[in-house]
């Protein structure tokens, strides 16, 4: 039976009528996931609710290639390592080219490690930590070289309230944190933009920047007419780095040689529409396209419908926190799976999917049977929400205690990066005498 419907009293004022007091409620309006280099979101359902981040609509929008069970084994058997827990969890969720880069690999042919960092603060929290961890992981597992990009000409570009000094200065903090990561400094070359864009490099970025057109961009990365020309030539800057002949202080200046090395670029997924901009214009450029593994992101502590901030605060764990303040930030906002109260999460048990701490613990804590114990037991309703987050608690102080102690004890990002300047300098000058050498030798002969 229909509702009798009351229609509006002539004579009433038009705040109060039914049609007005309506047309005045919120309206709910549901909103799909974005998730671009510049923003990122699960998106927010009919009711106004959030959602979390769909990850696999992600790798199929983007034409990814999802992660599998083969090929972990495989990286195993070329390897002889165990797949890195972010891998083996899917927290690495697709890759492009992998399956090349093993044959590269296996056949002992060169190829090199390139990922980065947009500086835009003095600490970089435990979601920036995640790429570096594996990238150095895979270093290790690779042996190989490895390039370290700091963004910092991108971030000014893209911020109104960064300055030039200030991009800088976090550049130089975030190197200090990147070095405490513990890559092999002998095969790591970690470089500013604003600082280090000259030469082969630079002669990189032009060849890439006249092969894109404006079109392209605005397709790839939704800019407009109003958007800044800086923000479209970055794309230019970012591929650059995935052609080793950008640095010929590393792999030599023999062009012909150095266009066949590829790279691997181990990256959250959100920077993909970069280097989808850079393998396509790659062949043109008679360079090896980059391969690419994607990480998912280290949700907010707010919940999975988005990811850490450098600019929020209370959404992100930092790498300089102190013990107190990251047990205050996961007890206070970390959003909880678990139920309203404790009777009804021993009847019904918390949902790991959503619960921050539970998702914490699949990127933190390397133990997989210890996790699966930690998942069963919180599920079933055995273990209450105050314990999950005090186990979360636990392994973020040990990683954060255990980054500290490294930046402490290592050398400065200042010496380091001295160190790898004076290396190249050095490397110049012996391939220049060996150059004057060959000549001489040939004159005499």
């Amino acid at each position: 039976m229909a509702a009798n419907i009351v229609p509006d009293e002539p004579g009433q004022p038009p705040k109060l009528t039914q049609d007005t007091l309506a047309n005045g409620a919120p309206k709910k309006i549901a909103a799909d996931q974005v998730v671009n280099p510049f923003e990122v979101s699960g998106g927010v359902d009919e009711a106004g609710k959030a959602l979390a981040i769909d990850f696999d609509k992600i790798v199929r929008d983007f034409g990814a290639t999802p992660m599998s069970p083969e090929i972990l084994q495989r990286f195993e058997r070329v390897t002889g390592k165990t797949p890195h827990r972010l891998m083996r969890r899917g927290m690495v969720s697709s890759h492009r080219d992998l399956d090349k880069m093993l044959d590269r690999y296996e056949k002992g042919e060169p190829f090199y490690l390139y990922t980065g960092r947009g500086p835009s603060s003095d600490s970089m929290h435990v979601g920036h930590a995640m790429p570096f961890e594996l990238t150095r992981f895979l270093q290790e597992a690779f042996d190989c070289p490895l390039v370290i990009m700091l963004t910092d000409d991108e971030k000014f570009m893209h911020s109104e309230k960064i300055t030039i000094e200030d991009a800088k200065r976090y550049s130089l903090e975030n190197s200090k944190d990147i070095i405490a990561m513990g890559f092999d400094p002998k095969k790591t070359f970690i470089f500013s933009d604003f600082e280090f864009v000259s030469g082969a490099f630079y002669e990189n970025i032009c060849m890439i920047a006249k092969h894109i057109t404006i079109n392209q961009i605005k397709g790839t990365f939704g800019f407009d007419d109003s958007t800044n020309i800086g923000k479209f030539h970055f794309p230019a800057t970012q591929s650059a780095t995935a052609y080793a002949t950008s640095f010929p202080h590393i792999f030599g200046p023999d062009k012909l040689k150095t266009r066949n090395i590829p790279c691997l670029i181990p990256c959250a997924i959100d920077q993909d529409p970069y280097f989808r901009q850079c393998r396509d214009r790659a062949e043109k450029m008679k360079h090896k396209k980059p391969a690419l593994l994607h990480m998912i992101f280290l949700p907010a502590l707010q919940g999975p419908g988005s990811k850490m901030s450098a600019s929020v605060n209370t959404s992100a764990i930092f790498l300089s926190d102190k013990p107190n303040e990251i047990k205050n930030k996961v007890n206070k906002y970390a959003f909880s799976g678990g139920q309203d109260t404790a009777e009804k999460q021993r009847e019904l048990g918390g949902r790991t999917e959503v619960d921050v701490p539970y998702q914490y613990l699949t990127f933190f804590l390397e133990d997989d049977t210890e996790l699966e114990r930690i998942k069963q037991d919180y599920e079933s309703g055995k273990m209450m929400t105050g314990e999950i987050k005090a186990i979360c608690i636990k392994y973020l102080q040990e990683f954060v205690a255990k980054f500290q102690e490294r930046r402490k004890q290592g050398k400065t990002a200042e010496e380091v990066m001295n160190e790898l300047e004076e290396r190249k300098k050095l490397e110049k000058a012996m391939k220049k005498a060996q150059i004057s050498g060959d000549k001489t030798a040939n004159a005499a002969a």
